[in-house]
């Protein structure tokens, strides 16, 4: 109920907006045509003067339609991106460029490498990860929950405050199953973007009945102050990126729950959008059909972090890209290839 009354809030706070008759007009023809409440009217932020061809927005139905299809989804191929352990060993023993991982746990059953160790208190944990930095001459692991999405559950433990990492997150660790891995060292000019957080490029690739991978859209997923994560379900920002130039395209975006914000700039560094140059942009595209192949679900967001020494695959996603894809996209069902898409799906 609280979630509703925000997002009610953003909508009546909105200087943007249409006139009312003409908002009220759009959501009745949206719904006949759509065949669904306006819901999608309103949380895509289509009641806003800028967006004049709200009908190229894509419903519910159609996102489901896409996401749920079994003409271009397979369980098998699913399941290997929705396990974030399934999928680090996957694209770890295809030599593509992605974290090392160090090892995982089951609750308290903990794998590195080879070896297995059961393990039931917190000064345990804390020799286990001691003995991560000393193998690996690292100081940071970073750790995700193998099934949790929107960067639930994700947290690091460093070196210099091991103690206090394992008392905070150890009883965590123990009840839940994790992954272990090498912490991304973000390229320099992303940093000076945003540095809490690693910011990643959301690549859409979908495979054609020839088996042609191509690339659909991109957009910049930005952390905004010190959250730890860049999902937009966590609050973090999002912007088109020119598929082109390996530029950002106007404004960022923001999930209407967490205050809908359009920017022309960063809120923290201040940095502009409208232009700003990714690094190493044709190599993520690279990488994007790379991980495409190797994993051929039929249409799927990339995470690709920029390291100073390149992309730096993070995950993959079958299941909840289509929203801010769409948003940024300016409307989807403008892209000369959703047609052929949907019409398969």
């Amino acid at each position: 109920m609280k979630s509703h009354f925000k997002r009610i809030s953003v909508i009546l706070a909105d200087k943007n907006k249409k006139p009312l008759y003409q908002i009220i007009y759009e959501c009745l023809l949206f719904s006949i045509n759509k065949r669904e409440l306006p819901f999608q009217y309103f949380g895509k932020f289509l009641f806003r003067s800028d967006i004049p061809d709200y009908k190229s927005f894509l419903s519910a139905k159609e996102m489901q339609q896409i996401t749920n299809s079994n003409n271009l989804n397979r369980f098998n191929y699913s399941s290997l991106l929705r396990n974030k352990l399934a999928f680090a060993n996957v694209v770890q023993s295809a030599g593509l460029s992605a974290p090392y991982l160090y090892g995982h746990n089951f609750q308290n059953r903990f794998y590195n490498k080879t070896n297995i160790t059961n393990i039931t208190t917190l000064d345990e944990i804390e020799n286990y990860f001691r003995a991560i930095f000393q193998e690996n001459s690292t100081n940071q692991v970073f750790i995700k929950p193998l099934s949790e999405m929107g960067g639930l559950g994700c947290f690091l433990i460093s070196e210099d405050n091991l103690k206090g990492d394992i008392r905070e997150y150890g009883n965590y660790l123990l009840n839940n199953d994790c992954i272990h891995q090498q912490v991304i060292d973000q390229h320099h000019l992303v940093n000076r973007m945003h540095a809490t957080c690693v910011n990643t490029i959301r690549i859409e690739t979908y495979i054609d009945k020839e088996g042609i991978v191509h690339i659909l859209s991109a957009l910049m997923r930005l952390g905004t102050g010190d959250k730890f994560v860049d999902n937009a379900s966590s609050g973090g920002i999002y912007v088109s990126i020119d598929l082109d130039t390996g530029k950002l395209k106007g404004e960022c975006h923001q999930l209407m729950n967490h205050g809908g914000r359009r920017l022309n700039s960063h809120p923290d560094s201040n940095l502009m959008f409208d232009g700003w140059e990714i690094p190493h942009f044709d190599d993520a595209k690279t990488l994007a059909r790379s991980a495409a192949t190797w994993i051929p679900h039929r249409f799927v967001g990339w995470d690709i972090a920029i390291s100073n020494k390149g992309p730096v695959l993070v995950e993959g996603n079958d299941n909840n890209s289509l929203f801010i894809s769409d948003i940024a996209f300016g409307g989807y069902l403008k892209h000369p290839m959703l047609g052929e898409i949907i019409k398969e799906a």
